[in-house]
């Protein structure tokens, strides 16, 4: 006897895959909508669908808990922030071999920075290994975005060279480069050095741009 397993038909594929991404559609309504909370009505023009079917994607959405209805209106759930917790280790983790090769190779402390909201916050340090002394700077360490490296090459464009030196903005006496972490969808951040020698940003400021673009690719 042969038997075989039934695959799902094309059409019940290309159905499944326009139900995803209506329901993300509609999550990503939710969130950028101007008001409070959002009505049914609304959601559906934004998505362009009918009210029942805005019903009907709502119900799996709220069942994960990243929505959830306070009567005819839908307002973001706490299940965003338990998916959200689990985004940092996961960059940090990524993150970890190009800041540990750029630490060993300028002899400073490498970072990668995010920001959140008009704030830049550190989230993976790397100190190097031969050096008598490092800048000591913590996970977690928070700062403006328009002040030192790391805050400032967030904001960086593309412009040249592609990243950007200070000097004493954060600490006395500290300096840094930083560069743009780019090409990675819905992530503000860069990938930088900062320590109490005097950098050359000609020879230190690639090697930042080569470690940017590394993190960028572990990432996509």
């Amino acid at each position: 006897m042969v038997s075989s397993t039934r695959q799902p038909s094309t059409g019940q594929g290309r159905e499944s895959s326009l139900t995803l991404d209506r329901g993300l559609a509609l999550l990503q309504a939710v969130a950028d909508a101007e008001s409070e909370a959002p009505t049914i009505s609304e959601l559906a023009t934004a998505i362009g669908a009918s009210r029942a079917a805005v019903y009907r994607l709502l119900v799996p959405l709220q069942e994960r808990g990243l929505v959830r209805r306070d009567g005819s209106k839908v307002r973001l759930g706490l299940g965003l922030l338990r998916l959200a917790a689990k985004v940092t280790p996961q960059l940090r983790l990524a993150a970890l071999p190009a800041l540990r090769e750029l630490a060993e190779a300028v002899g400073a402390t490498a970072h990668l920075t995010v920001a959140d909201g008009e704030e830049a916050q550190a989230i993976a340090v790397i100190e190097p290994s031969w050096t008598t002394y490092h800048v000591a700077y913590r996970v977690g360490t928070r700062h403006s975005l328009g002040r030192g490296a790391a805050g400032k090459a967030i904001g960086l464009r593309d412009e040249t060279p592609g990243w950007i030196a200070t000097t004493g903005e954060l600490q006395q006496g500290a300096s840094g480069i930083a560069a743009p972490v780019r090409g990675v969808p819905g992530l503000r951040a860069s990938v930088g050095v900062v320590t109490f020698h005097e950098l050359d940003a000609d020879v230190v400021g690639p090697q930042v741009l080569t470690a940017a673009s590394a993190v960028a690719d572990a990432l996509r």
